[in-house]
């Protein structure tokens, strides 16, 4: 036993010795091949310098991650980050684009795998996958969402704005494609905490239902709309959105918002899904959906591995199909799509907010949420925000109008009306 261990020791260390060796010289092609801003410290205390000017330290501490690094991607990267195996001093944001030039040195395979599981997406398991994503508290999102906790994709007409005033101007670009008028009744699905409802009601008039699974967010909201007065215009309801058809009655909404939600409804649901909206809607009312979109035309994660950490870690089963899809769909459920938007450069700087506000934030939560949830959603943020910059990820507002009869649309000719102020 003694010799078996001594052996697996010492073969443990040849091992780590010519990983060490190969990421010498993987740090000297890369400072030719352009790699600034990177050292690298090993178990043994060895610094690896793969450029100029560190801007970022990647701290090992754990010989297993040796031989991750001779092939990274950033998924494993981020894995060893939120594990403890590895420690990153300097911003996270420069982090995550230094780990994807890491991940090109060492000729890592970009991940491109069909989604795993489809139809995982019951009651059961949508609910268990937002309790799992939400259940760290409502605290936590305070911190470093805005004022408003919006938590989806702002809107930045200049690149200027403040996170505050960005995710107001996208509630506006919403209530605005949707033509609010005052005394419509208006559905969000997937409403979060309010924020939506809340604007809506208040700015345009109409009366707003949300729904959502989750607990902490149902709880929160309504104490919100509550807190402003709004109890006689809007309220949040705990409901799926499977379930709004009997408990509302078809035909009972005259627009229908769906903001950062329908990523979560699974690719064979989507059917489903939008026949429920359909349905809800009357003849000629607006439906606005807003999500994430996968940039493959057959609906693969594409990132080096980036979709694959969210779901292990972050939002369990979802699952992002591409825009034809979406419009096809639509199509499919009597929808007539009239506009199609990227928000993209919106959700990369929406998610560096994001990251910038969480990381400014850290030394107050960590009473709040344990090392591993900071680790995670650090890591999250951080490579979410590049993620959208590199186009590995789209997002896409699109804007349809029920049409089961045939007839004039009811609409504009043209599309003034959304960027009216």
């Amino acid at each position: 036993m003694w010799r078996d261990s001594w052996f697996g020791k010492s073969a443990r260390r040849v091992a780590a010795q010519a990983v060490e060796s190969g990421l010498q010289r993987l740090a000297e092609s890369s400072r030719q091949g352009g790699l600034p801003g990177l050292d690298l410290v090993l178990p043994s205390g060895e610094r690896i310098h793969f450029g100029k000017d560190a801007e970022v330290v990647l701290r090992i501490r754990d010989d297993g991650m040796l031989a991750t690094l001779a092939h990274p991607t950033i998924s494993d990267l981020a894995e060893g980050f939120v594990d403890g195996r590895l420690d990153v001093e300097g911003p996270m944001l420069r982090a995550v684009a230094i780990a994807e030039k890491l991940a090109e040195s060492g000729g890592a395979p970009v991940s491109a795998r069909v989604a795993a599981a489809l139809g995982r997406h019951s009651q059961r398991h949508d609910k268990e996958a937002v309790s799992y994503h939400y259940n760290v508290g409502n605290e936590f999102y305070r911190a470093w969402l805005d004022e408003r906790m919006v938590y989806s994709c702002a809107y930045f007409r200049t690149g200027n704005e403040s996170l505050d005033e960005a995710q107001v101007a996208k509630l506006d670009h919403v209530c605005r494609k949707l033509r609010l008028t005052p005394g419509e009744r208006l559905l969000d699905i997937g409403c979060g905490w309010g924020g939506m409802a809340m604007h809506a009601a208040r700015n345009y008039g109409v009366r707003a239902v949300g729904i959502t699974l989750s607990e902490n967010q149902w709880k929160l909201a309504n104490e919100r709309i509550a807190q402003s007065g709004l109890s006689d215009r809007a309220e949040v309801l705990l409901l799926d959105y499977r379930d709004a058809l009997s408990r509302f009655g078809a035909e009972s909404f005259d627009k229908v918002s769906s903001i950062g939600m329908f990523e979560h409804v699974g690719l064979r649901n989507l059917p489903t899904y939008f026949g429920i909206v359909r349905d809800l809607l009357r003849e000629r009312g607006l439906f606005l959906n807003h999500g994430i979109t996968s940039i493959d035309i057959d609906n693969r994660p594409v990132g080096s591995g980036i979709s694959e950490f969210i779901d292990k870690y972050v939002f369990p089963q979802g699952e992002l199909p591409h825009l034809y899809l979406v419009v096809r769909e639509m199509a499919g459920q009597a929808f007539e799509v009239f506009d199609v938007e990227s928000l993209r450069p919106h959700y990369a700087r929406t998610l560096a907010h994001w990251a910038t506000r969480l990381e400014a934030k850290l030394p107050e939560l960590r009473d709040a949420a344990s090392d591993k949830t900071l680790r995670i959603w650090r890591a999250y943020l951080a490579g979410c925000s590049h993620g959208f910059a590199q186009h590995w990820l789209n997002i896409y507002q699109v804007l349809a109008s029920k049409q089961t009869r045939p007839g004039p649309t009811g609409l504009p000719l043209t599309r003034d009306w959304i960027y009216e102020r």
